[in-house]
């Protein structure tokens, strides 16, 4: 028999997240974010539990290229843009959108000489300082993309840095909007700037395009918990008790004895480990489900195990069923509780995990 540990996702609550998406943006079109290989939901699940969408954002070329090949035909958006001056050739190949965001991209983009015309993106640099043109540079690329004979249209987005957090004292959501709009005042083109704490908590923000990520697998990007927006959890991470042990006070459990029994206590442990994609970093008291039971991780998490607290558990056993996410437990509250995000649980599911799914 296989180990018992197995990832499940519902495509349905793929479909289900993206309508809410969708919904909280009547007016607008949606591209499905499908970058990391769908946060961890596989490229093909979410090519199929995003066919409602407009178009599907990714940063991988080979991944956009292997859409293609499975059958999508709508728009598909690089959201880095390229990284090569071959690369214009392969937009123009498989029919992709392409962020620009930088001087090099531009010129490379002018000396490809491409026979197809391609549909480019500028991004506005709107105070969170990773990609993007500044707003003092940002008309001068435009006029420059307007020259290149292969670009076809040009569409505005830029990133924000703090929409979950609409009063940041740094950087708050309306200055970002402020200088987006200024940048692109009168000039002609769809824009898009709404991720999914946009959508979620800025839906006046939405404009011609949004651009849902982790809102589509279940998660939240903060606000509110995933399940009081409506939020399906869409992976699904499920064991079982492979051992048990009964310890007294004073007895430690695990790497470095990290943890001491203050009483008797039940230990189960888990077929699930960091190499699994379960947080290292994860500290004692991280929540866990065992048979219905919510309870907690106790010790270091190592390679293949985990060791929880089964006292609260009526009859644990070898086979007793364990829920690390999903289902009851969200995925967020196991990822603050180990000090992290959802998006990096997903993100970091491994190779070696079954995978199923339901829909």
């Amino acid at each position: 028999m296989p180990r018992p540990l197995i990832a499940t996702i519902d495509i349905a609550a793929l479909r289900s997240n993206l309508a809410l998406a969708k919904a909280r943006a009547p007016h607008s079109r949606t591209w499905a974010v499908v970058k990391a290989n769908a946060y961890g939901h596989g490229l093909e699940r979410g090519m199929r539990g995003f066919a409602a969408a407009d178009g599907l954002g990714l940063i991988e070329l080979d991944a956009a290229a292997r859409l293609r090949e499975l059958g999508w035909k709508k728009r598909i958006l690089l959201l880095e843009g390229f990284f090569d001056a071959s690369d214009p050739q392969l937009l123009a190949e498989h029919q992709l959108d392409t962020v620009i965001h930088c001087e090099e991209q531009l010129l490379m983009l002018e000396q490809a000489r491409l026979q197809t015309k391609i549909d480019v993106h500028l991004k506005l640099n709107s105070g969170m300082n990773r990609l993007g043109f500044t707003p003092a540079k940002y008309r001068a690329a435009y006029e420059r993309l307007r020259a290149i004979p292969a670009v076809d249209h040009i569409s505005f987005v830029t990133h924000f840095a703090n929409a979950e957090d609409p009063d940041n004292p740094v950087l708050p959501v309306q200055e970002q909007l402020r200088r987006f709009r200024e940048a692109t005042r009168d000039l002609p083109g769809e824009q898009s700037m709404a991720n999914s704490a946009t959508d979620l908590l800025h839906p006046g923000s939405a404009a011609d395009w949004i651009r849902p990520g982790i809102m589509l697998y279940g998660a939240t990007p903060g606000g509110q918990s995933a399940e009081q927006f409506g939020l399906r959890p869409a992976m699904s991470l499920n064991s079982e008790i492979i051992g048990v042990q009964h310890i007294v006070a004073g007895d430690a459990v695990g790497y470095g004895s990290a943890f001491v029994a203050t009483g008797p206590m039940t230990i189960g442990v888990v077929a699930c480990g960091y190499a699994d994609g379960y947080p290292r970093h994860a500290p004692s008291g991280t929540p866990v489900i065992v048979d219905g039971v919510k309870t907690r991780m106790v010790g270091r998490v190592s390679m293949d195990m985990i060791t929880v607290d089964l006292t609260p558990v009526a009859k644990p056993c070898v086979g007793s069923k364990v829920t690390l996410w999903g289902a009851g437990l969200p995925i967020d509250e196991v990822a603050n509780a180990a000090g992290t995000v959802g998006y990096e649980l997903m993100c970091g599911l491994a190779s070696r995990v079954k995978v199923v799914e339901v829909s």
